[in-house]
Order: C-alpha cells, then sequence, then structure tokens
C-alpha cells in the first residue's frame, strides 16, 4: 500500500512537470498531454486520473498567483497520498481499493463512519488515503424547502428599504451619516 502513494505521488509530480513543459493548467489539456506518459507507472489507471486532476489544480492555483502578481515557486507535491473518485466500493465493513490488476484492498471502517455512510440520502463520492489517515467524502442529498416569502434589502448611503410583496419598510439614514462624519 505504501508503495501506492509513492507512486500516486511521483504521478502528480510527472504531471506538473509536464504542465510547466507545456504551459498547460487545465484539466483537459493536461490529461491530453500527460495521460500517456503515466503509462510507464504500475498503478491503476483510476489513480491516473486523479493524479492529471491533482495536478491541474496545483498548476491552475500557481497561475492564479502569478498573474496576482505574487511570487511563486516551482510547486511539486510532498505528501504521500491517494485520492480518487473511481472505483471503489464499500462493502462488508470496509472501503474496497483497487491496488493492481485484479486485486483489491479492504480497509476496515469505524462504526461511526459505517452508520454515517450507510444512511440512505448520503454517497460517498472520493476517499483520500494518507499513511495514518483515511477521510472519506460524502454527498448529503438535503430535502427541498418550499419557498414561502421572499424579502428584498436595499441599501444606500442615506436610506434602507427592507421588503416583500405585502410590506415595505424605509429607514433614513442621513443622521448616522452626519454622526460617522463628525466622529473621524
Amino acid at each position: 500500500m505504501l508503495g501506492l502513494l509513492v507512486v500516486f505521488r511521483r504521478m502528480i509530480n510527472e504531471s506538473i512537470r509536464i504542465g510547466l513543459a507545456n504551459d498547460a493548467s487545465s484539466l483537459r489539456k493536461l490529461s491530453l498531454l500527460s495521460y500517456n506518459q503515466l503509462a510507464q507507472y504500475d498503478s491503476p489507471s483510476c489513480y491516473k486520473l486523479c493524479a492529471i486532476s491533482r495536478a491541474a489544480g496545483i498548476l491552475a492555483s500557481r497561475k492564479k498567483s502569478l498573474r496576482r502578481g505574487l511570487p511563486s515557486r516551482t510547486p511539486y507535491a510532498v505528501r504521500q497520498q491517494l485520492v480518487s473518485c473511481y472505483v471503489f466500493k464499500t462493502r462488508n465493513g470496509g472501503l474496497e481499493i483497487p491496488i493492481a490488476r485484479g486485486k483489491r484492498l479492504s480497509i476496515p471502517l469505524t462504526k461511526h463512519t459505517l452508520n454515517m455512510i450507510s444512511q440512505p440520502r448520503v454517497k460517498v463520492r472520493s476517499f483520500t488515503l494518507t499513511l495514518n489517515r483515511l477521510s472519506l467524502c460524502i454527498a448529503l442529498d438535503v430535502a427541498k424547502l418550499e419557498c414561502t416569502s421572499t424579502v428584498g434589502v436595499d441599501r444606500n448611503l442615506r436610506n434602507l428599504t427592507v421588503g416583500n410583496e405585502e410590506e415595505t419598510s424605509h429607514y433614513d439614514l442621513s443622521e448616522t451619516v452626519r454622526v460617522a462624519s463628525s466622529t473621524v
């Protein structure tokens, strides 16, 4: 299992290197450039896609920092981790993840975690595995609320108006503007 964490980090760094060399930070362009290059790594293909996605996020963050004028060093992934949103299952009290072709590893889950993910409207979307931690990302379908009324707020320097279809309230704020200007 430790080897898979190291390989995932290397795949992220390789994708970052390819993205920097080709000035690619979008997920689509980075996928086209680096997917074939990642074939040299002995890892299930679902992890290659997630490594490319992770690298695209790192490169997009770097690009945003440069655009804002912030200094940026060459990015790279340090932490050994495994992130995936594909081909994993929660079965028999554990999380089953692929580690090689035809081989799966079952990681036991706590009772609390099993109770949370077995609720009717909860779906496990992805997982992150580090040396000493397993994090599950879940989605909860919430019940839709019926909107009974809406309220609009119009705020200007000297007045505030709040209202809906039935009632409107107007508040004069010119006195607060005068007090604020005299105390500064």
